[in-house]
């Protein structure tokens, strides 16, 4: 796997240097689009609607149209926000684990100790554990402030972005405001359906059926002779943040807890 962030995750005054990997990937069959013709491959080209020139990616920044206007924002201006500047993982707070809404879950991250001890990392994973608490952190990937759940699987630490509030649309479908009748009867009919397809989940026990079928098309092909040279079909082919360490783990856990205290002490009073 390919590191693609990498900085601290912090809580308190508690520092835990990560490396940031992405847990997923597309299993897609990668395609490609070809004219029917010839087979050649079809390409698309960056064209200014103005002046008609083909622009290379780098000399293209981004704007934002209001009421009329366009507001170009270069390179520099968007990594001049403070934001961006950032190599940290802040929890925010510690909450019970289902109160996490599934419905706000996006990608998920493994977290990998950047350290030459693991200690920290072992410690906030062993805490969550025996709290049964998911964290609540903030940091900035790619030029944007995420919001994401810090939980354990297995041995790891996973980082799961979420959703902002603002982003989950709300479900108002009149049909459910209706007054519907279930019988006893039908219900527990419907629960016997259930029990007779209980089982516990093995995702090992699922295949994409699409991509198995059309890996099968594909190599079919390959063993016809049905294919073209890649020349003729596609044409000629065409570079840290440094890792904190924790001096003094549990002199950092005791200031941070006394800090927390009176901090709510102050709340309260």
């Amino acid at each position: 796997m390919r590191t693609i962030w990498k900085g601290a995750l912090t809580f308190g005054l508690v520092n835990v240097p990560v490396k940031v990997y992405s847990a997923t990937e597309d299993h897609d069959v990668s395609l490609h689009q070809v004219h029917e013709k010839d087979g050649g491959r079809i390409r698309y080209q960056r064209t200014c609607e103005v002046c008609g020139e083909t622009v290379a990616f780098a000399d293209i920044d981004k704007a934002y149209v209001d009421e009329g206007q366009t507001v170009v924002l270069t390179k520099d201006d968007l990594a001049a926000l403070p934001a961006e500047k950032s190599r940290e993982i802040d929890v925010v707070e510690f909450v019970p684990s289902d109160q996490v809404d599934l419905l706000t879950l996006d990608k998920p991250y493994y977290l990998e100790p950047d350290s030459k001890s693991p200690k920290a990392y072992v410690l906030l994973r062993k805490t969550l554990e025996q709290t049964d608490r998911t964290a609540i952190v903030r940091f900035t990937l790619r030029q944007k402030t995420r919001l994401a759940a810090l939980r354990v699987r297995g041995k790891v630490l996973v980082l799961q972005t979420l959703l902002w509030a603002d982003e989950v649309r709300e479900a108002e479908f009149p049909a459910l405001d209706e007054d519907v009748r279930i019988s006893k009867k039908e219900l527990e009919l419907s629960a016997s359906l259930v029990e007779s397809y209980s089982s516990d989940f093995d995702a090992e026990e699922f295949v994409d059926e699409y991509q198995k079928e059309l890996r099968t098309l594909i190599e079919a092909k390959i063993e016809a002779g049905d294919t073209f040279d890649v020349s003729d079909t596609f044409g000629e082919k065409d570079a840290d943040a440094k890792s904190g360490e924790v001096i003094d783990l549990m002199e950092a856990l005791r200031a941070s807890v006394a800090k927390s205290k009176e901090q709510r002490a102050k709340n309260a009073g």
